[in-house]
C-alpha cells in the first residue's frame, strides 16, 4: 500500500500519492589524480605485480585509516576507499601503488537509475547483466493490481482474481511494484534491482486499488499452485489491512490469510511485504505483522547515497531517516525477526499504459527487497530449495553485516564506512511510550 491508506480488516486498498519528477543526469568525469582537499572518496590502483588486492587493502584499513568498500581482482587491482585527506600522500608513497583517482560520480543518459536501487546498490550487483533479456532469473511473483504491459517488463504469465480476465494492470501501483523488482536494463527508462527477472502478474486489486482478502487469497492460492506454473520461490505483496499474528498460522484467530501465506510458505515461497504506513507497530497490520514474512519498512533517501543531508523532492521527509509514514516493530519484540528496511520515498517506477512514475510508501519499499531476494538467489548466495525462513535470516544477517557502523561514528570520522541510515539498529530512535522503534538494517543488493 501507498500513502496513508492500510485501514480495514476486509478491504485492501492502495492510495497513490507523489508527483512524477524529471531524470538528473549527471556528468561523467575522467579519473584525475588525487589531490589534497578532495572529497575523501578515491580509488587506489595497485600496480599488476600485486597479487592479493585484498590483503593490500586490509592492510591499508589497519596503517592509514582507510574504509574500504570494493575490492578490484580482475580489470584492474585495487579498492576503493574513504580516506583521510592528510594519509593520501603517504598512501601514494607506498611502492605497491600505482595511482590514486578520486571517485566522481558518474551516471547513464538515457537509462534513469532509481534512488532507491542506487542506495541498496543494485546497481554494483555482480547479477547486473545489462543485456535486457531477462538477466536475472529467479521468478517473482507480484500480488497487487496486476503489471503491465510495460517493454521494460519482463511478463512471464499471471492469474486475475479480480474484476475481468486480464492480470494486466488497470491501476499502475503493481506496475510500479514491478519495475522496481526487476525492470529490464535495456538503457531505457529506468532499471530495477533484479533487472529482467521474470514477472508473474497475480491481480487481487481492481482498477480503483481495491481487493479483499478472498481475492488476496485467491493470489496466494495461485502461486502456490505449481501444477500451473514453475514454483515461483519470491512473491511481494505490497498491500495490507489491520489484523493480528496468533503465533499458529491463523488457527487460533480463525485468519484465512495467514494460513494460505503459512502453507504457500511451507511450499517454498519467501513473501516479501509492505510494513504498513500508518506510523505505528506494524504488529497491528497483516500480512506484515506474521512471523513466516519479511516486512519492508521504508525510509526516505533523495540522491541514491548514504549520508544525509539531500534536500527533499516529492515529500517532505528527512533525507536518509524513516518515512514518516513508515510502520515499524517494537525493539526486542516478535516482530523485530522479520524485519527490514528499503528506500520507499518518491521512487520512480514503471506505471500503466507504459509510462512512469513516482510514489511513495511501503508499498515502494518492498519490492526493493523482493528484488534483492531474487539476486541472492540467483546468485547462488542464497541456495535454491533453501526454506523460506532461511532465506529471511540470510537476507537479514547480510544486511546487518553491510552496515557495519552507526551514523554517529561516520559523521565524527568520515573514513569510517556507513551504509545504514539515521533509526537503523546501530542508530536507534525511541519512540513517544519509551520503546525503541525497530526498522530493520538496510537492506543490501551489493553482496550478491
Amino acid at each position: 500500500m501507498t500513502g496513508t491508506d492500510m485501514r480495514a480488516p476486509s478491504v485492501v486498498r492502495v492510495a497513490l500519492t507523489g508527483v512524477v519528477t524529471a531524470a538528473i543526469t549527471l556528468t561523467c568525469f575522467a579519473g584525475a589524480e588525487a589531490k589534497p582537499g578532495g572529497n575523501g572518496r578515491y580509488i587506489v590502483v595497485l600496480k599488476d605485480s600485486v597479487a592479493d588486492a585484498r590483503r593490500v587493502a586490509n592492510e591499508h584499513a589497519r596503517g592509514f585509516g582507510v574504509g574500504v568498500r570494493h575490492i578490484y581482482q580482475h580489470a584492474l587491482k585495487g579498492y576503493s576507499a574513504v580516506i583521510p585527506n592528510d594519509r593520501v600522500a603517504a598512501l601514494r608513497r607506498d611502492s605497491r601503488v600505482d595511482f590514486i583517482s578520486e571517485d566522481r560520480p558518474v551516471q547513464a543518459v538515457a537509462q534513469a537509475l532509481p534512488t532507491g536501487v542506487n542506495r541498496i546498490e543494485g546497481d554494483k550487483s555482480s547479477q547486473v547483466a545489462g543485456n535486457g533479456s531477462g538477466s536475472t532469473s529467479v521468478r517473482v511473483a507480484v500480488i497487487d493490481s496486476g503489471s503491465g504491459p510495460h517493454t521494460d517488463l519482463n511478463i512471464a504469465g499471471g492469474k486475475n482474481c479480480s474484476t475481468g480476465s486480464s492480470y494486466s494492470d488497470g491501476n499502475g501501483h503493481g506496475t510500479h511494484v514491478a519495475g522496481t523488482v526487476g525492470a529490464r536494463d535495456n538503457g531505457a527508462g529506468v532499471v530495477g534491482v533484479a533487472p529482467g527477472a521474470p514477472i508473474y502478474s497475480v491481480r487481487v486489486l481492481n482498477n480503483y486499488g481495491s481487493g479483499s482478502w478472498s481475492t488476496v487469497i485467491c493470489g496466494v492460492d495461485w502461486v502456490t499452485n505449481t501444477s500451473l506454473h514453475p514454483r515461483i520461490p519470491v512473491a511481494n505483496m505490497s498491500l495490507g489491512g489491520s489484523g493480528w499474528d496468533d503465533g499458529n498460522c491463523g488457527n487460533s484467530n480463525n485468519d484465512a490469510l495467514h494460513r494460505a501465506i503459512c502453507r504457500s510458505v511451507a511450499a517454498g515461497t519467501t513473501y516479501v511485504v509492505a510494513a504498513g504506513n500508518q506510523g505505528s507497530d506494524l504488529a497491528g497490520s497483516v500480512p506484515a505483522s506474521y512471523d513466516e514474512v519479511l516486512a519492508a519498512t521504508a525510509i526516505a533517501d533523495f540522491n541514491g547515497r548514504p549520508g544525509g543531508g539531500a534536500a527533499a523532492t516529492c515529500r517532505s521527509d528527512v533525507d536518509e531517516t524513516p518515512a514518516d509514514f513508515s510502520n515499524y516493530a517494537s525493539a526486542g519484540g516478535p516482530d523485530e525477526s522479520h524485519t527490514i528496511a528499503a528506500p520507499g520515498v518518491c521512487i520512480r517506477s514503471t506505471y500503466k499504459s507504459g509510462t512512469y512514475k513516482t510514489i511513495s510508501g511501503t508499498s515502494m519499499a518492498s519490492p526493493h527487497v523482493a528484488g534483492t531476494l531474487a539476486l541472492c538467489l540467483h546468485s547462488g548466495a542464497c541456495a535454491p530449495g533453501s526454506a523460506p525462513s532461511a532465506l529471511i535470516s540470510k537476507i537479514r544477517s547480510d544486511s546487518a553485516a553491510y552496515s557495519e557502523n552507526s551514523y554517529a561514528a561516520h559523521a565524527a570520522n568520515p573514513a569510517v564506512p556507513y551504509f545504514g541510515f539515521q533509526g537503523d539498529p546501530k542508530s536507534p530512535i525511541a519512540g513517544s511510550n519509551g520503546v525503541t522503534l525497530y526498522y530493520g538494517y538496510l537492506a543490501s543488493a551489493d553482496n550478491y
